[in-house]
């Protein structure tokens, strides 16, 4: 990750992402975690928005895949020209060889098809061998869809392989204290070489002096000493918890003059988004949602209005629980449901209709034949945690966030 944190690092990696957070790739590798759940006014987002967050492992390369063979690009290969390419012959922090090669580093805003390609095979070999998806489903998006505004991706090369990635968001105000939010992978061929490290210093020069939190998925040893040797330490967390879908469900009940109905696409949006504001207000990842993100989701291929459940109190929105099926995941490598999102007017709270939309969507997953659901949840919301407890839920894994220490 990065030798002792000097001025222009007192970082943080950040996720997410759910989180979340992590999501899956288009290409190869398994679907990684969706965004964070999150509660009170905003029950939750897994999406880990969301699984939010960033390989740090140097987990042994066992049978490891060998890294995307995609070459560091000379000129420009269709990304963001606008970005310096920085080398070890031009940064003082790299490492000029060792086993595996010559070190280089290519920043970019857009990633070229090529280069989106050979991130998401690294992210594939990573999650096969880790057992668990290193970005979060956001990032994952920007990856296929080459970036967004103001993001920058990090790709490190060694020995003409790319063997690690990261991807910095651009921070929603210039003046926010909180900085950036980041998450990164090393490929397992690639570990064990400082290279970590070498990604981290590349992050901290692309930061200027700014904060940046970074998400580590599935709370690892590993991962926790590299943060600690980086001066950071744990600012944040996520629950992915799980519960059986065989186990009996009771029934939802709806305070008087609440209605549900499920999501009209090309109708709901602006009315959804003004919601989905008012319930995460406060949070970092989903309250910045905007219509892009939005359709980002629609266009993709587990996107089903049919599981995406809107109350009303007369023509007002006023709570939502979007579910979301991944082909695997579940019991014997079966499908798995989500509670993706669920969200709540704030003039609602009290009214019982979190737990009933929860329900709600429990019920439809349970109905479509799914054995197992699972959602993400922050663990400093112990109101949300008591309700999903409540509901037969329990921990089984932890996304943390490093940052700066206060």
């Amino acid at each position: 990750m990065r030798a002792p944190p000097g001025p222009a690092f007192q970082a943080t990696w950040g996720r997410r992402r759910r989180r979340g957070p992590p999501a899956a790739p288009a290409a190869p590798g398994p679907p990684a975690p969706s965004g964070p759940a999150r509660t009170p006014a905003q029950m939750t987002r897994t999406g880990r928005t969301a699984r939010m967050p960033a390989r740090m492992t140097r987990t042994p390369a066992r049978m490891t895949r060998p890294a995307a063979r995609t070459r560091p690009p000379a000129r420009w290969s269709g990304g963001d020209p606008a970005l310096p390419e920085r080398t070890a012959e031009n940064d003082p922090g790299a490492r000029a060889g060792g086993a595996g090669g010559p070190v280089s580093v290519t920043v970019r805003g857009r990633l070229s098809p090529a280069e989106a390609e050979a991130v998401l095979r690294l992210v594939g070999a990573a999650a096969a061998q880790d057992g668990v998806g290193p970005l979060s489903e956001q990032v994952v998006l920007h990856v296929r869809d080459g970036g967004g505004p103001g993001d920058r991706n990090v790709l490190l090369w060694q020995g003409g392989e790319l063997a690690g990635f990261a991807h910095l968001d651009a921070p929603a105000d210039a003046t926010d204290p909180a900085g950036s939010s980041g998450e990164l992978v090393i490929h397992p061929a690639h570990r064990r070489q400082g290279l970590g490290r070498r990604l981290m210093r590349a992050i901290a020069a692309e930061a200027a002096g700014h904060p940046v939190r970074l998400w580590a998925h599935g709370d690892l040893p590993a991962a926790a000493a590299l943060a600690a040797g980086a001066g950071l330490t744990r600012t944040r967390a996520l629950w992915r918890m799980t519960r059986s879908l065989r186990i009996p469900l009771p029934e939802p009940r709806l305070a008087p003059g609440i209605t549900v109905r499920t999501f009209v696409p090309g109708q709901d949006e602006p009315q959804w988004l003004a919601l989905n504001g008012r319930a995460f207000a406060g949070h970092p990842e989903q309250g910045r949602w905007t219509r892009e993100d939005i359709d980002r989701r629609e266009r993709e291929p587990w996107f089903d209005p049919a599981g995406f459940f809107l109350a009303a109190r007369g023509p007002r929105l006023v709570g939502f629980h979007w579910t979301k099926i991944h082909p695997a995941g579940g019991p014997g490598g079966g499908p798995e449901g989500e509670v993706y999102v669920i969200g709540v007017d704030p003039a609602e709270q009290g009214t019982g209709l979190g737990r009933a939309l929860t329900l709600i969507g429990l019920h439809y997953l349970r109905d479509r034949g799914l054995a197992e659901v699972m959602l993400y949840v922050e663990e400093s919301n112990p109101a949300a945690i008591r309700l999903y407890e409540s509901l037969g839920f329990s921990r089984a894994a932890t996304d943390v966030m490093y940052g700066p220490a206060a």
